[in-house]
C-alpha cells in the first residue's frame, strides 16, 4: 500500500478525483479557502519556475563548452519545425472536418469564484521568458570564456535548485492539482462547458496522439533507439500537465520522467532540452489552437479563413509560440494580435477562442511535455552522431 502511495501518478489522479468531488459539494465557505490555497501554492510553484530554468539550462549549456551555440540552434530548429508541422496536419483537418461539424456555442452559466480569504503575493524575481534568455546567455559566455569558477557555482545552484524540486514542488503538485479541479468542477466547467465543444476537443485530442506518435517515430528513426523506452514513462508528466495546465509548472515532473529514460536519451541532453522546450516547444497548443481559430471563424462568421492566410498564419504561430510563456493559456495570449491581424478576428471572436482554449489547455500542455521528450531524443541522436563529448552528471530527481 505504501508503494502506491508513494507512486506519483496515484497521488495526481486522487488529487483530480477528490478536487472533482469535493468541488460538487463544497458551499462558499470551502472555497474561500479553496481558492486561497490555491493562490498561495500557485504563487509558491510559478516563483520557483525561473529558478529551475537557471538552474538546468545554464549548468548545462555551460558544460557543453564549444558545441553550445551548436546544440542551442539544433533545439530551437526541431521546437519550431514541431510546431508549424503540427498546425499544418491540424488546418488539413480543420478544412476537411469542421464543414460538417454542428457546434453551438453556448459558454455560459457558469458559477462565479468567490474571493480569496487573502492573497499572499510571492513575486517572481524574473519573467519566465527573462529567466531563459539569461541562462542562454550566461550558459553561452561561461564556456565561451571558459569560466571555471563561475562553472562551479553552476554546478553548485544546479544542486540546491534539484534539492528544491524534489523536496517542495513536487510534494505540492498533487494538492495543487486538486485545488484546481475543485474550482472547476465547482464552477460548472466540467459539466456544463465542456459538452458544449466535445466534438472539437475529442478532435484536438487525437491530433494531439497523432502527432506525438509522428515526433516518437521521427525521434526513434533518427537516433536509432525504441520510442517506448522513453514514452511509457512520461504517465506522470502527462497527467501533471493535465492538472496544472503549465508547462513550466511541469517542469519539475517531467525533468523527474526523463531521467528514467536514460539511455537512450542522454543525461546531458535531459538536462539542457527539457527545461528549453518546456518554454519553446508548444506543438499541442499550437494544433490546438489552429483548429479553434478555423473552428470560431465558421461559428461567428459562417466561414473558414482562407488557405493563404491559414498558412501564413500557420508560419507566424510557430514563431509565437518559441517566445510564448509556458503557463496556462499562454500560447493564445500571446498570439492574439496575430489572430485578429491575419485572420480579422473581432473582439467577439477573441474572447470565444479564449474560451474554447481554455476548456482543453490541459490536454494541450500534455502534448507539449510529452513531446519534449522526442525532441531530447533527436537531439541525443544528434550529439552522439557528431561525437559530442557526454557530460556526466551527478543529478537525479
Amino acid at each position: 500500500m505504501k508503494k502506491i502511495w508513494d507512486s506519483l501518478p496515484f497521488r495526481l489522479l486522487l488529487g483530480v478525483v477528490l478536487g472533482i468531488v469535493l468541488g460538487q459539494f463544497a458551499g462558499t465557505a470551502v472555497m474561500n479557502v479553496v481558492v486561497t490555497a490555491k493562490y498561495i501554492i500557485g504563487q509558491l510553484i510559478n516563483f520557483c519556475v525561473p529558478l529551475i530554468i537557471i538552474g538546468f539550462i545554464a549548468p548545462s549549456i555551460t558544460k557543453m563548452g564549444s558545441n553550445a551555440s551548436r546544440m542551442l540552434g539544433i533545439a530551437i530548429l526541431c521546437a519550431y519545425l514541431s510546431s508549424i508541422f503540427a498546425a499544418l496536419l491540424s488546418m488539413g483537418a480543420g478544412y476537411a472536418l469542421i464543414p460538417h461539424l454542428s457546434i453551438v456555442s453556448a459558454a455560459e452559466g457558469l458559477r462565479e469564484l468567490p474571493e480569496a480569504v487573502f492573497q499572499l503575493d510571492i513575486p517572481v524575481i524574473m519573467s519566465v521568458m527573462s529567466a531563459l534568455v539569461l541562462s542562454i546567455l550566461l550558459g553561452l559566455t561561461a564556456a565561451w570564456t571558459r569560466a571555471r569558477t563561475f562553472a562551479s557555482l553552476l554546478d553548485e545552484f544546479q544542486r540546491m535548485v534539484l534539492r528544491m524540486v524534489t523536496s517542495v514542488v513536487i510534494p505540492l503538485l498533487p494538492l495543487f492539482i486538486a485545488l484546481t479541479f475543485c474550482e472547476l468542477s465547482w464552477q460548472g466547467t466540467i459539466t456544463r462547458q465542456l459538452p458544449v465543444f466535445i466534438k472539437v476537443v475529442l478532435i484536438v485530442m487525437a491530433g494531439h496522439y497523432i502527432w506525438l506518435a509522428v515526433l516518437y517515430a521521427v525521434g526513434g528513426l533518427y537516433a536509432r533507439a525504441n520510442p517506448l523506452d522513453i514514452i511509457r514513462h512520461y504517465g506522470p508528466a502527462y497527467l501533471t500537465a493535465v492538472g496544472t495546465m503549465s508547462s513550466a509548472a511541469t517542469l519539475a515532473v517531467a525533468l523527474r520522467c526523463a531521467k528514467k529514460s536514460v539511455p537512450p536519451l542522454r543525461d546531458d541532453m535531459v538536462d539542457f532540452g527539457i527545461p528549453l522546450f518546456a518554454n519553446i516547444h508548444l506543438c499541442g497548443s499550437v494544433l490546438t489552437e489552429v483548429f479553434f481559430v478555423m473552428t470560431v471563424s465558421q461559428i461567428l462568421y459562417g466561414y473558414i479563413p482562407s488557405l493563404t492566410s491559414m498558412v501564413l498564419f500557420c508560419l507566424l504561430l510557430g514563431v509565437f509560440a518559441i517566445g510564448a510563456p509556458g503557463v496556462p493559456g499562454g500560447t493564445v495570449v500571446a498570439s492574439l494580435g496575430l489572430i485578429s491581424s491575419v485572420l480579422g478576428f473581432d473582439d467577439t471572436g477573441l474572447a470565444l477562442m479564449l474560451t474554447i482554449f481554455a476548456l482543453q489547455d490541459s490536454f494541450g500542455t500534455a502534448c507539449n511535455v510529452t513531446g519534449d521528450g522526442a525532441l531530447t531524443l533527436i537531439l541525443s541522436g544528434y550529439a552522439r552522431k557528431h561525437n559530442i563529448p557526454e557530460q556526466k552528471s551527478s543529478l537525479e530527481l
